[in-house]
């Protein structure tokens, strides 16, 4: 039965990214700003919901321009932050790119790309994340770099946090958690090693009673003089201390 209700739920999560794609190529460049919000909420609670994932969450988006600084588990990351604040633009590796038919989504979203074997490339995306901020937009990024096991982060990379400093731009710590029934921070939510995304996909809709935990942080004001690796210190200690209060 396990065996079957995830093939019905894969799918359904097939038939879902159909739907998406066919919205982004008939009628979503014609909608309003706040329209293409409503669609994109739309489609990444839904796609919880596909997956048999239900999403709980704790605080309030910081209005108006922010920077918002996650932890990162898995590709479910982007999902659970686009069913709660759909205005979301992330900052994603390059490599997304080349993921067939899922870039158009990516794309369409307004996703920034970064070529991190590039140095130089994060000068460029701070500078295009800047602009992006001084015009009113929410941004998104995971210092981590990668995807790490859950309840212990990686390393904060500080370089992208320079465009909240440039522009004064509060910068808002987001704790993703995923659980099961049985574990606090749920194995089958796993994306790391060599795990691909169809291995990952198949364990997360194999997994029973999936919860999905988005807690937001008060954001932290942006002072004149701010270090941005005394900022990364910061946002990993208080999200380190969210996942620690969960385990």
């Amino acid at each position: 039965m396990k065996t079957l209700r995830a093939l019905w739920r894969l799918v359904r999560v097939l038939l879902h990214i159909a739907h998406g794609l066919a919205i982004v190529w008939s009628s979503f460049g014609g909608l309003d700003l706040a329209a293409r919000r409503q669609r994109v909420q739309w489609w990444a609670g839904k796609l919880l919901a596909v997956l048999g994932a239900s999403l709980h969450t704790r605080g309030q988006a910081q209005p108006g321009p922010v920077l918002l600084a996650a932890n990162h588990v898995s590709w479910l990351d982007i999902v659970a932050i686009h069913a709660l604040c759909p205005q979301t633009r992330f900052i994603s590796k390059a490599q997304v790119r080349h993921w067939p038919l899922l870039r158009t989504l990516v794309d369409a979203a307004g996703t920034l790309y970064l070529e991190r074997e590039r140095r130089r490339d994060a000068l460029r995306v701070v500078h295009v994340m800047a602009e992006a901020l001084q015009q009113g937009d929410t941004l998104a990024v995971f210092p981590e770099g990668t995807t790490g096991e859950g309840p212990r982060l990686l390393p904060f990379h500080a370089n992208l946090l320079q465009a909240a400093i440039a522009t004064g731009t509060p910068v808002q710590p987001v704790v993703l958690r995923f659980a099961d029934p049985r574990h606090a921070f749920s194995p089958a939510v796993a994306y790391v090693g060599d795990t691909s995304l169809l291995q990952s996909l198949w364990w997360v809709v194999c997994a029973d009673g999936l919860q999905v935990h988005v807690t937001l942080l008060p954001a932290l004001p942006i002072a004149v003089g701010t270090e941005r690796r005394a900022l990364a210190e910061q946002l990993q200690v208080q999200i380190a201390a969210s996942l620690a209060a969960a385990a």
